[in-house]
């Protein structure tokens, strides 16, 4: 299958490249003369890519990368500083009412990742810092080459992180790591990121790291779409709810989803010793 680009006439992406090769779609922040740091237009695009990518029956898992010496720098410092004129009003209390919304659709265009029914795989190269943490902590998995690090770093500019990191990291890593970095703005090195699970492995090169998750990518594009997008749900679920709570979901889920064409092939693969083929 050839790779073919972002398929939608009714949008231009000026911060991303997207495209659609074997039911993976790659989703590539594309600003490398400014170390893809997360200007207003890509904010609003990432959202609108993994959209896509959920509404697309052909992409059944997605890959975020960056172009360019690094994933991401992490906010646009020039965007921080255009949101006091945008958010001006003469009255104090609409003046920060502005601002709170901001930051909402900021914290919505992260949670995009999640909402997407399709597993998302982080593939981190570079220094990466600020919002890059937020970005990566909504993604399924990560995995980095050997010169990543990463840095909670709103802390050195003295704010506190307010699009998910700090709801987020701790239960990637634990409380009291997320504590540490939150609190000291420290680098973690790419081997330290895996010892605290931050990534779930590292990669020699930025070479091997992109072939490495595209091999992962393609594992699960094999499987199972339906049951692929019901894993994803489940623990998203899980993770915010009691295990009472989770087992009535599944229970639930598994009552209207599990009669379905891929058990049927997925069975007959099995008994026929062949790779099973699944409908989008």
């Amino acid at each position: 299958m050839t790779t073919r680009p972002f398929e939608n006439p009714s949008m231009n992406f000026e911060t991303l490249s997207v495209t659609l090769q074997d039911h993976i779609a790659t989703v590539r922040l594309n600003r490398p003369e400014k170390a893809n740091a997360m200007n207003a237009p890509m904010w609003q695009e990432i959202r609108q890519a993994f959209r896509w990518v959920d509404e697309t029956p052909e992409a059944r898992v997605a890959i975020l990368e960056g172009e360019g010496k690094l994933f991401t720098a992490g906010i646009d410092l020039q965007m921080m500083l255009a949101l006091g004129p945008q958010i001006q009003h003469d009255c104090d209390g609409r003046t920060r009412e502005a601002l709170r919304r901001v930051i909402l659709d900021l914290q919505d265009t992260l949670t995009s990742l999640e909402r997407c029914r399709k597993p998302v795989l982080a593939a981190i190269h570079g220094a990466y810092v600020g919002g890059g943490i937020d970005l990566i902590t909504c993604a399924d998995m990560r995995y980095c080459s050997l010169d990543a690090s990463f840095t909670v770093k709103e802390i050195d500019i003295g704010m506190t992180a307010d699009v998910g990191t700090l709801q987020r990291l701790p239960r990637l890593i634990g409380e009291g790591m997320a504590r540490e970095l939150a609190y000291t703005g420290r680098q973690v090195s790419a081997e330290e990121a895996r010892e605290m699970h931050l990534v779930n492995r590292v990669f020699e090169s930025r070479e091997a790291l992109r072939a490495g998750v595209r091999e992962i990518a393609a594992t699960i594009a094999a499987k199972s779409p339906l049951s692929i997008r019901g894993s994803k749900e489940m623990i998203t679920y899980a993770r915010d709810h009691t295990v009472a709570d989770g087992l009535n979901y599944i229970a639930t889920w598994n009552a209207a989803m599990l009669m379905s064409k891929d058990l049927s092939e997925a069975m007959m693969a099995n008994m026929g010793k062949r790779a099973a083929v699944f409908k989008d």
